[in-house]
């Protein structure tokens, strides 16, 4: 067994006032990368921006991070914070604006190279020797993906099918085949740990009631796939167990939507553990399922990882371990769970179309199987649904 966890990490009221030095001394000039609205009304940009300021540290601001962030928006990112000289970046908001910062960061440090360095793990290659990601400050305004923690960046692509991408230049014909694109997810091929996570839950204050619950469902994701993973250990259930345990203690209150002060903090707690869980063993089905309905149906990425959460306990090869699970939660057995995450979250009508083509593209990629411990087929993956 081995535990890495290189990110240092506050968890408290001002921590990005309290820690601006430690934020300061991570470069000479940072880019900041955020979306258009929420970090602005929340207060944590003006938070970045002051603590910067007080350390007299310049900086330059990216605010087109969109939901589920495209290799095109990472790469004009790039672009800005090369022009201007940056060499950090500090994500501030959700999951997107997170992975994103990562993203940045590594093709910041390799300019000579283009998106290709994203998905291609070298040392080196045509365009020159690749150099380690720049380094990389979170301040997380959501209690969901737990970015802060993690080395992983997921983003949207392009993909165009096999028969053109090996018989067209990409370059060259790129629009005449756009028709033919799809957009998929899929994490970057490079970990980058952020070196410092500063969370403040009082970021947490102005989300909607369809975000918090939708966010706080993808934090549950994380604990229940990293418990139940095939490279899961004893110490990675030290942070989910955990995780677990202080979920269960607002369940009840999310589905009233009583969500105070103290709620709030559980949320957060529960989210950055997470985080650090699937940073040891990385997540496993529901969200292998989830990505077609986030980028086909325009599900928020929580809800549609969460629907398929119930088929996932349903039907785990070990069903004492998937009743540890909802012990941990304090729920009294499988069908209390399935009703309570219907209630949570509604129903989602997925075609069969839709469905088909989900079950055949993991079925068919051993990077999305390898994380279940157990055999998977057709007749058992159709129980998911």
């Amino acid at each position: 067994m081995k535990l890495y966890m290189p990110t240092k990490v506050y968890n408290e009221k001002n921590c990005v006032e309290n820690h601006s030095r430690e934020l300061a001394a991570l470069g000479t000039k940072a880019l900041i990368v955020t979306g258009k609205h929420s970090s602005r009304i929340n207060g944590s940009l003006e938070d970045v921006k002051g603590a910067l300021e007080r350390e007299r540290i310049p900086y330059v601001i990216f605010d087109e991070i969109e939901e589920n962030p495209s290799v095109e928006t990472v790469m004009k990112a790039r672009a800005l914070g090369v022009s201007e000289g940056a060499d950090f970046v500090i994500g501030v908001g959700g999951g997107s604006p997170m992975d994103a910062s990562k993203a940045i960061s590594l093709m910041m440090a390799n300019p000579e190279h283009d998106e290709r360095l994203l998905y291609t793990k070298v040392q080196t290659s045509a365009d020159g020797p690749v150099r380690e990601a720049f380094p990389v400050a979170e301040v997380p305004t959501t209690a969901g993906t737990g970015s802060e923690v993690t080395p992983y960046a997921i983003l949207t692509k392009n993909v165009l099918p096999d028969i053109v991408l090996t018989t067209v230049p990409l370059e060259k014909d790129r629009e005449a085949f756009a028709h033919l694109e799809k957009r998929t997810k899929q994490s970057i091929s490079h970990h980058i740990f952020p070196a410092l996570a500063l969370v403040d839950v009082t970021y947490l204050q102005t989300a909607s009631r369809t975000g918090c619950i939708n966010t706080a469902v993808d934090t549950l994701a994380h604990l229940i796939e990293s418990h139940l993973n095939t490279n899961s250990t004893e110490y990675s259930r030290i942070y989910s167990e955990m995780g677990l345990r202080t979920w269960a203690k607002i369940k009840d209150k999310l589905l009233r939507f009583e969500i105070g002060e103290e709620e709030r903090q559980a949320l957060m707690c529960a989210c950055t553990l997470g985080g650090m869980a699937i940073a040891h063993t990385g997540t496993s089905l529901p969200h292998g399922l989830s990505y077609p309905i986030t980028t086909e149906m325009g599900v928020p990425h929580g809800k549609a990882v969460g629907i398929f959460l119930p088929g996932f306990i349903r039907n785990y090869g070990n069903q004492e371990e998937a009743m540890k699970v909802l012990y941990l939660l304090d729920f009294g057995g499988e069908q209390t769970f399935c009703e309570y995450i219907r209630q949570l979250l509604g129903e989602v009508a997925i075609s069969e179309e839709l469905w088909e083509r989900t079950m055949d593209e993991v079925l068919a990629n051993p990077a999305k199987l390898k994380n279940y411990p157990f055999m998977l087929d057709r007749e058992k993956l159709q129980g998911y649904r």
